[in-house]
C-alpha cells in the first residue's frame, strides 16, 4: 500500500485508467500516410457502389482480380484456395481456405451493402398538373424531411418479359440529368411547419420530379408522361408495363468528399454500412494465407430487418458453410459451432451538437478508433446477441496485440437509443459473435460522416482477425 501512495496520481492514472487519446496522437506519420491513401480508395468505392447490386459487382470484380474463383461444391479444396459465391446479384461470400482443418471453425466477418434510399413503386410514373413524377417507397430508417431538395441519381435494373435485363445508372456522370423531391418555400410553409417532425414530409410526398416537357400534340392528355415514356422507350426500349419488373433506387447524386480544413473526415452517402463492407473486403483481399479458413459475408436487406433470400435471416450463409464443409467431409454444424464472427457494422458517433441523447462514458467518438459493441438491441437489449465476456476478452487481447486503435460504444442512452445488426442472426447459428465497426455521425442521412482514422482502424481490426 505504501508503494502505491508514493506513486503520483498521473502515474496511477496511466496505469489504471483506460487510455482514450485521439488516434492522430497515437499514429506515426507513416501510418497516417497509409491511412490517407486507403481512404482515397475508400471514397472511390463509395462512388462506384451506391446500391447493393453495384457493390456486389464491384466486390465480385475485385475478388476475381485477386485470384478468387467461383465456388464449386463438387471440387476439392486445399489451404490457400480462394472462392466466392454471388447470391442473386445482391450479396457475396468470399472464402480463403485455411491451414487448419475446417472442423476447428472459421473466422467470419459480416457487413451489409444496402443503405437507406428511395425505391420506386411498381407503378411509379405519373403526371400531375403538367409535371412528371416517380412515386417512391422509402427503404430503411430515414428522416423523411432530409430527402427533399437533394440531387438524386437513379440506379437499378429493369427486367423485360423476354428475360432481358437493362441496367440503369443516371445522374452520376457530369453531363447526366439528376432528379429531386421538391419542398415548400418558407413563406408558404406555415401549416407544414406545424406538423410533427416525423410528418414534416410524409412518405407519399416523397415524389421525385422526372420531367415537365409535354409531347408536342395539343390533343393528347398526360402529354408530359407520354413524352417521358417516349424518351425511356427510345433509350431503353421499355414501356410503362416494364416498371412492374424493375428495381429502381434513388440515391444522393453527390460524390464522397473530404470534410474539414484538415481533411480528417469522409463525407458521403451509404457509409452505413459500406464503410465496414470496404474495410472487410480489403482485409480479405490482402490476406496472403490464413491459419483458420476466413469467410467474408457482404449481405443485403439489413436496413429492413435482414429478411428475404439475400438477407442474413435466410439460409444462404448456412448452406454455403455446409457445402464448403462437405468438400472436406465435415458437417456444417460442426464448423459453425467452432466458429467466431465479427459482425462488421457501424455505431453512432457522439455528436457534440446533440449530446443529450448519448451516455458519454459509453459512446463512441470520432478519431477514437474502431468501435467494439458488446450488445445492440433496443431498451432492454431486445434483439441483441450480447457477446460473452470471454469473447470480448479474446477480441480485446487480439486488437491490443496487433496495435489496433479501438474503443467501445453503444447506440445512445438506454431508453432513447437502440438498433440492430446482423450479429443476432449469425449468433443464432451457434457462432461466437460481436459487433465491431466504424462510428458514424449523421447516420442514415443522405450525407454521413466518418473519421479517416476510424476507417483505417477498422481495416486493421478485420485484417488482424482474419489472420488470427
Amino acid at each position: 500500500m505504501a508503494k502505491k501512495e508514493n506513486q503520483s496520481a498521473k502515474e496511477l492514472k496511466e496505469k489504471l485508467f483506460m487510455q482514450k487519446k485521439n488516434a492522430y496522437l497515437r499514429m506515426s506519420d507513416a501510418e497516417i500516410k497509409k491511412m490517407d491513401k486507403f481512404c482515397e480508395d475508400y471514397k472511390h468505392f463509395l462512388d462506384a457502389a451506391k446500391t447493393e447490386r453495384e457493390a456486389t459487382a464491384f466486390i465480385k470484380q475485385a475478388a476475381k482480380e485477386h485470384g478468387f474463383a467461383p465456388f464449386d461444391k463438387d471440387k476439392t479444396y486445399k489451404a490457400g484456395d480462394k472462392v466466392y459465391l454471388v447470391n442473386r446479384e445482391k450479396s457475396v461470400i468470399l472464402a480463403i481456405v485455411g491451414k487448419e482443418p475446417i472442423e476447428k471453425g472459421v473466422n467470419l466477418v459480416a457487413a451489409h451493402i444496402d443503405s437507406p434510399r428511395l425505391d420506386m413503386k411498381q407503378n411509379p410514373l405519373y403526371e400531375k398538373d403538367e409535371v412528371g413524377y416517380f412515386k417512391t417507397h422509402y427503404y430503411g430508417g430515414i428522416k423523411k424531411y432530409q430527402w427533399p431538395t437533394v440531387p438524386l441519381s437513379l440506379h437499378g435494373v429493369i427486367v423485360k418479359t423476354d428475360g432481358s435485363k437493362i441496367t440503369v445508372n443516371i445522374g452520376e456522370d457530369e453531363g447526366d440529368p439528376v432528379f429531386c423531391v421538391s419542398d415548400l418555400l418558407p413563406h408558404l410553409a406555415t401549416t407544414q411547419m406545424k406538423r410533427p417532425s416525423t410528418e414534416l414530409v410524409k412518405g407519399e410526398e416523397l415524389n421525385i420530379i422526372v420531367g415537365s416537357r409535354p409531347f408536342k400534340d395539343d390533343e393528347a392528355s398526360e402529354a408530359v408522361k407520354l413524352n417521358l415514356l417516349m424518351i425511356l422507350n427510345e433509350k431503353y426500349g421499355i414501356t410503362e408495363a416494364d416498371f412492374l419488373s424493375a428495381e429502381l433506387e434513388a440515391v444522393p447524386a453527390f460524390k464522397a468528399r473530404d470534410i474539414g480544413f484538415d481533411r480528417s473526415l469522409v463525407g458521403g452517402y451509404g457509409q452505413d454500412d459500406r464503410v465496414c463492407a470496404y474495410t472487410e473486403l480489403m482485409a480479405v483481399l490482402n490476406a496472403k494465407s490464413v491459419r483458420k479458413t476466413a469467410i467474408a459475408i457482404l449481405t443485403d436487406k439489413e436496413e429492413t430487418g435482414s429478411d428475404g433470400n439475400t438477407g442474413l435471416r435466410s439460409a444462404y450463409l448456412k448452406y454455403f458453410i455446409a457445402d464448403l464443409a462437405a468438400t472436406f467431409g465435415v458437417k456444417g454444424r460442426e464448423v459453425l459451432s467452432n466458429s467466431k464472427c465479427l459482425s462488421a457494422d457501424v455505431n453512432a458517433a457522439y455528436d457534440p451538437t446533440f449530446p443529450d441523447v448519448f451516455e458519454k462514458n459509453n459512446a463512441s467518438v470520432l478519431n477514437g478508433g474502431v468501435c467494439v459493441t458488446k450488445y445492440t438491441g433496443s431498451r432492454g437489449k431486445s434483439g441483441t446477441s450480447d457477446a460473452s465476456a470471454e469473447f470480448v476478452g479474446e477480441i480485446r487481447a487480439l486488437l491490443d496485440k496487433k496495435g489496433v486503435i479501438w474503443q467501445t460504444g453503444e447506440l445512445g442512452k438506454v431508453d432513447i437509443g437502440g438498433g440492430g445488426t446482423v450479429a443476432a442472426y449469425i449468433a443464432n447459428l451457434n457462432v461466437d459473435t460481436i459487433d465491431i465497426g466504424v462510428p458514424v455521425m449523421s447516420m442514415h442521412a443522405p450525407f454521413e460522416i466518418t473519421a479517416k482514422t476510424d476507417v483505417y482502424a477498422a481495416f486493421k481490426a478485420f485484417e488482424a482477425f482474419i489472420n488470427s
